[in-house]
């Protein structure tokens, strides 16, 4: 076991916040590791063929991201703000020390046994290196999670509003010890079940960031680099509905706004599709998918994401609120 004390400005300063890069490890080591996920099966059936035709299952990321084991603390800069955008958190990664690069790549070679080329070269070359890396991620995250993010920060967003229900009901500490099975506050400290060391705070940094994650579980993920507060990456609630199919009943209720075409378009979106694929499950024509499409775009409900020669459509956070209330 080990343990994080907590002085009464480290429990002041505790903070929810969610992380695109906290998806991006976990979810290319699931994509990449050929077997079956009880939760995630719908999404990696999607999103597998993606990933490997555009060669990410061979580049930057496989080097950085094993099947299991360590991964370099700098693909996981502290989130800013509760909800930073993918891009900052790109930035984030361009803007790491060369001399914290080299000791994360230094303690992967230890797990691994060695660096890849690629690794090397960035080891030797931080600056010149992290713009490939960002450059991988940026790809990965159009390919595998943008299509579905709306969908994935629902379930994130309503972790948190959960958990900032129960502080306000029933004190930080209730919420630390209801985060996860393996983790327990008592005495003014943070005990994690599993952990080798404990984690002193003078060399942890001030506070604690709690990071719900879509694709972390089940276990635990903990970064510690200060001088930023020690992260804990945890399984969010409601994981297991995240890929559930809404019924085609929401349809009828919104044509009346939408638009008949418009309407079943944004259900049958439950699955990011491109027009091709759509017109095929509607009976609609190509073209009238298409017309439609930029209109539900304009009005934000629909983003669209390139993959390869073909573009894919999802939908966003306001659709996913529309088709909600549609369905209540």
């Amino acid at each position: 076991m080990a343990e994080l004390a907590f002085s009464a400005n480290d429990l002041a300063i505790v903070r929810f916040a969610i992380s695109p890069m906290w998806e991006v490890a976990p979810s290319f080591r699931l994509l990449t590791s050929n077997t079956a996920h009880p939760v995630h099966r719908r999404w990696v059936e999607q999103v597998r063929p993606r990933v490997l035709a555009a060669g990410l299952d061979r580049g930057w990321l496989a080097e950085l991201i094993g099947s299991s084991g360590y991964v370099p603390d700098f693909l996981n800069p502290a989130p800013d703000q509760p909800a930073p955008a993918p891009a900052s958190e790109w930035e984030a990664i361009l803007a790491s020390p060369a001399d914290r690069v080299r000791q994360d790549l230094d303690h992967l070679a230890r797990h691994q046994g060695h660096l890849g080329p690629r690794l090397s070269s960035l080891r030797a070359d931080p600056p010149s290196g992290l713009t490939k890396v960002t450059e991988e991620i940026e790809r990965y995250w159009e390919l595998a999670l943008a299509p579905y993010w709306a969908r994935i920060r629902a379930v994130l967003d309503a972790d948190i509003f959960h958990r900032a229900r129960t502080v306000a009901e029933h004190g930080a500490g209730h919420a630390l010890n209801d985060l996860h099975t393996s983790v327990s506050w008592d005495d003014n400290a943070l005990t994690l079940v599993h952990r080798k060391q404990n984690t002193p705070r003078q060399s942890a940094g001030a506070g604690l960031l709690l990071i719900p994650s879509a694709f972390t579980g089940p276990g635990l993920r903990t970064r510690v680099r200060p001088p930023d507060p020690p992260q804990l990456a945890y399984p969010a609630r409601g994981i297991g509905t995240l890929w559930e199919t809404r019924p085609a009943i929401g349809a009828c209720t919104l044509a009346p706004v939408l638009g008949r075409s418009r309407a079943l378009l944004l259900t049958e979106l439950d699955t990011p599709a491109s027009t091709t694929e759509l017109a095929h499950r509607t009976g609609l024509s190509p073209a009238g998918v298409s017309q439609n499409l930029v209109a539900l775009r304009n009005a934000g409900l629909v983003s669209a994401h390139r993959v390869g020669r073909s573009v894919l459509y999802a939908r966003t956070a306001a659709a996913e609120a529309l088709l909600e209330a549609a369905f209540t």
